[in-house]
Order: structure tokens, then sequence, then C-alpha cells
């Protein structure tokens, strides 16, 4: 995937195009991510020991991968994602800019 946990990404389609927000996990086999604030949906929570209310709760739903792009922290737009090899090591690199997305 051209994304990973922590990334600074914008949603390029759906019904939160044009957001943007922080991964906070990916799930690789299934071509998802979960993005703050994205894609919230509304889950009937059971009364449980965590959550001894119970009711309606907001919580992020997971987005395909391809409806993100990452943003590129030297010029803060979105980028496509390419590779480059460093002292043996594959980085990720900014399209636009050239620059290195991995810390």
């Amino acid at each position: 995937m051209h994304v990973k946990k922590g990334d600074n990404v914008k949603i390029i389609s759906g019904k939160d195009k044009g957001k943007e927000g922080k991964i906070l996990e990916a799930y690789p086999t299934k071509s998802r991510v979960l993005v703050e604030g994205i894609n919230m949906v509304k889950k009937h929570a059971k009364p449980s020991q965590g959550n001894p209310q119970g009711g309606i709760i907001n919580k992020e739903a997971p987005v395909h991968v391809s409806n993100v792009m990452v943003i590129d922290p030297s010029t803060n737009e979105p980028t496509r994602v390419g590779y480059k090899e460093e002292d043996g090591k594959k980085v990720r690199i900014g399209k636009k800019s050239g620059e290195k997305l991995d810390k």
C-alpha cells in the first residue's frame, strides 16, 4: 500500500471528498485504511462493562485505499507516491516535490 499508519491524507472521492485526516490504522489485506474523523457511522451498542449506558456511538469506518492521497509534508498538497532505493532501503517519495515521505 502507498500509505501507512500516521500519514496525513486527503480524501479524493466519496461523501467526505476534500477532507483531510490522519491514518489511525491500515488493513493491507482488505486494502482499506481508517482515517481520523472520516466516514463516520452510527453504531448501536448494547450496555456493557466498558460502556454501561449503551446507546448510539459515532465511530470511523474504513475507507478504500484508492480513495486517499498522501499529503506532501513540504508543500501540504496531495501527491502520488513513488519509491526510491537509498542505502539499500526502499523509501517513499512524493512525486510532486521529490521529497522523502518517510521520516
